[in-house]
């Protein structure tokens, strides 16, 4: 009966949330959309189904918290484009006796140092932009399959004289199989609001998400397979700037198979041993969004890492591909009490 309560609950958000909010291009606090680990940035940068014992992949569907994940703590770093540094830490607790997870996480953007000038272009000094979001995170299970997790944040964002605070909520639902080794999930992420404006300008929208992911370990071989759609909301969310492309000389429109595989995100683990594993992930959007007319990279789109998991030390790698650049994301996972992961 609680599962169909929070079926319906789910779809009563769907409706109203995909009305009031807006595309990630046209919404403020982007950075809630990044990855806060290094696994979920190898898998494409959206991944709301792997079957791993990561706190970290918390971060991105608070159903993904476990009891298995009790006092495990993992921090992350990445060493993004242009002197931008992404930061983020996530901590569990598992409560015996209201068999509770909870989990308290914060995600921290620095965009470096800019100099400060005034209309004329007289430099002022300099100022550091920064976006943070503090998370308050719980998950519980319900029969032997389903897992319901939310995730409260507050939002502070600062650029100079300039300053936002928000408030927002992730919800979500995870179908966990252990004999098949199938998970499947939905969430509904980033509902919320402006408690503050930049200016006292007119409030703007958040970087509403509605995502569906399953993924199945293989019985006889040593992988793992993601599939992960984001922004099912809304048909179309490809960026298109008409006036730039016609003066580029392009003038093509994208079709119904480019629109629907925007919304795509194919992912795979393979697991070399019990202390080594490899993951690969294939972003269809960033690769459209990156793809310029007649300047593009054949690598754009794709991702990569790496996993060396000690007995008391997992340390996570990944790296992507923007046009001649890549990021560079780095997770470590250890327990606060000493004990093995």
């Amino acid at each position: 009966m609680i599962i169909k309560k929070i079926v319906i609950s789910i779809f009563f958000f769907i409706a109203t949330e995909s009305l009031a909010q807006t595309l990630g291009g046209n919404a403020v606090y982007n950075f809630l959309s990044q990855p806060g680990s290094a696994q979920v940035a190898a898998l494409g940068g959206i991944n709301i189904s792997n079957q791993s014992n990561d706190v970290s992949m918390s971060l991105g569907n608070p159903a993904l918290l476990r009891k298995s994940m009790h006092q495990q703590i993992a921090t992350s770093f990445n060493g993004f484009l242009a002197g931008i540094s992404n930061y983020s830490a996530v901590a569990s607790y598992f409560q015996e006796r209201h068999q509770i997870n909870w989990g308290i996480g914060l995600q921290y953007l620095h965009y470096g140092n800019i100099t400060q000038t005034d209309a004329a272009g007289n430099v002022l000094g300099t100022f550091k932009p920064n976006d943070f979001a503090l998370q308050f995170l719980l998950s519980k299970q319900y029969n032997n399959y389903f897992y319901i997790g939310a995730a409260a944040k507050f939002i502070q964002s600062n650029y100079g004289i300039y300053r936002s605070s928000g408030i927002a909520m992730d919800i979500g639902l995870t179908y966990t199989d252990t004999l098949n080794q199938i998970q499947a999930s939905v969430a509904i992420k980033n509902m919320g609001t402006q408690l503050s404006t930049y200016g006292g300008a007119a409030k703007e929208e958040l970087p509403f998400d509605l995502q569906a992911g399953i993924s199945k370990r293989l019985a006889n071989a040593p992988i793992q397979f993601s599939l992960t759609a984001h922004n099912l909301h809304r048909l179309n969310i490809l960026y298109n700037d008409t006036a730039f492309n016609a003066s580029e000389g392009d003038l093509r429109t994208a079709g119904f198979l480019q629109k629907t595989f925007a919304h795509l995100i194919l992912a795979t683990q393979f697991y070399l041993n019990e202390k080594v594993e490899i993951s690969l992930g294939y972003n269809f959007l960033r690769r459209q969004d990156l793809n310029i007319f007649n300047a593009t990279s054949g690598l754009n789109g794709l991702t990569a890492g790496a996993g060396f998991m000690h007995k008391k030390l997992h340390i996570r790698y990944a790296t992507g591909f923007y046009q001649q650049k890549v990021f560079h994301q780095f997770t470590l996972n250890f327990n606060f009490a000493g004990k093995p992961l």
